[in-house]
């Protein structure tokens, strides 16, 4: 069983004995099971390869050969343009036609070395080891983004659990409410058409319930995605969040922590090094060889073939040492038009690394905003749940006494649900507002020790 299945089984046995899980377990798990972070460990290891594959660049070149055939020997004087149709041909012209065939026979070894290069192969290197830096980079922004991700669907679990309960609460009120109207027009105190709008307004809550409990399963499924669990077996322990976090807010995040933005400086370096691998190209190319080889043949200079199995085997050895030089002169326009379009992915990338620094600290603000808002909105909810209360209290005594409606007891009803609601989801939304922050200043970590202190 590999690590993957085997976490996936200990969250799922762990889910299965009643052991919910907690906000740390749940980015463990995602961090491990989710597929994007295997896609990127892979091509890490894929990069890694290129980083070799350069390197191989600096060692010599060794080719060998062996071959028989059978052929005639021909020959014609003159010149024949490079090309990859006609076989080539060695020997002096015997000045006749004959269409027999003789045995031939080559063996030979050609070692080719590179001694200097003005820095390509090294421009090259360093190329590879920087798209490896990428995708180390890339990894990184992917098991944060994960992360964060998995956080998220935490809190709205959480948020919708908190849904249910004010929602139940509503559905107990109602049913309290359903009872006393009952029983008031069973005395004959209130018509009977208020024991069906009472009904009504029950049957209305228990649609909020069932609404809010949908809701619920929809977010365990969203959460259940990054543990590889099953969703009916998943639950989760977040006491933390039910209480209200310290009031400062976090200060001011450098955008360049950020994973998002370290990949996006990796890929300029990237671009950089493949720029400098192109500055590196247009240079003479020395090369080192070493050629040895044997050659056998079944016909005489002066056309005699030897017949039999003569030129089955090589008899005829040579060897040789040599400095070759080639430099592509043409290559330069090409070259040229090459480095000014690297230059201009350079460019992009610079371009696209300041939006990313832009957009993050935009993100910073409007999660700092959203904390202000949050923590305003959770200071005032308790007056706004008491009030509620005291409205619904009042409304049931009017009504009992016979100096209200049942419209009003409903309205303060569904007031207090509300209110409820808003009561479980002010604590939740300046979480969520701090998680925004974390994930703008690249690092959720603090978030989930503070969640779970």
């Amino acid at each position: 069983m590999n690590v993957r299945k085997f976490y996936s089984f200990v969250i799922a046995a762990a889910a299965l004995r009643g052991q919910p899980l907690t906000l740390s377990q749940t980015v463990d798990a995602a961090l491990r099971n989710y597929p994007s972070i295997q896609v990127s460990q892979a091509e890490i290891d894929a990069a890694a390869a290129g980083i070799r594959i350069a390197r191989t660049a600096y060692l010599p070149r060794i080719d060998t050969l062996a071959q028989i055939n059978r052929a005639t020997r021909n020959n014609v004087f003159g010149m024949l343009l490079p090309q990859s149709v006609i076989p080539s041909m060695s020997g002096p012209v015997i000045g006749s036609n004959n269409l027999g065939s003789a045995w031939g026979s080559a063996i030979g070894g050609l070692v080719t070395w590179e001694p200097f290069d003005f820095g390509q192969r090294a421009a090259n290197v360093a190329a590879a080891a920087a798209q490896q830096s990428r995708q180390q980079a890339a990894l990184k922004r992917t098991q944060f983004e994960i992360a964060a991700s998995a956080a998220g669907a935490y809190l709205t679990l959480a948020a919708a659990q908190e849904t249910v309960r004010a929602a139940q609460a509503g559905v107990d009120q109602a049913d309290t409410t359903v009872r006393l109207v009952t029983a008031q027009v069973r005395a004959e105190l209130r018509p009977g058409a208020d024991q069906s709008r009472a009904a009504a307004e029950a049957a209305a809550a228990r649609t909020q319930l069932a609404q809010a409990q949908q809701a619920v399963e929809s977010a365990r499924a969203a959460l259940a995605r990054f543990t590889a669990t099953d969703p009916a077996a998943l639950a989760i322990a977040a006491p933390g969040l039910l209480r209200t976090p310290p009031g400062e807010t976090p200060p001011p995040a450098d955008p360049a922590a950020n994973p998002l933005a370290a990949e996006q400086n990796a890929a300029i370096e990237a671009a950089r090094a493949e720029l400098h691998a192109l500055e590196r190209s247009y240079f003479p190319r020395f090369y080192l060889q070493g050629a040895a080889y044997a050659r056998g043949t079944g016909a005489e200079v002066s056309g005699v073939n030897l017949g039999g199995v003569n030129g089955l085997a090589p008899n005829t050895q040579n060897y040789g040492l040599g400095l070759t030089v080639t430099f592509p002169v043409t290559d330069k326009f090409a070259l040229r038009e090459r480095e000014a379009q690297q230059s201009a992915l350079v460019r992009a990338e610079q371009a696209r690394a300041r939006q990313i620094a832009v957009d993050l600290k935009a993100q910073w603000n409007e999660a700092v905003a959203a904390l202000h808002g949050a923590r305003a909105v959770a200071a005032n909810v308790p007056a706004e749940l008491t009030a509620a209360r005291d409205a619904l209290r009042q409304a049931t005594a009017r009504y009992q006494s016979g100096l209200g409606n049942l419209e009003e007891v409903a309205e303060a009803q569904r007031l207090v649900t509300q209110s409820e609601i808003d009561d479980a989801l002010a604590r939740l939304n300046i979480w969520r507002s701090l998680l925004a922050i974390a994930t703008a200043a690249g690092d959720i970590r603090p978030f989930v020790a503070e969640v779970e202190r």
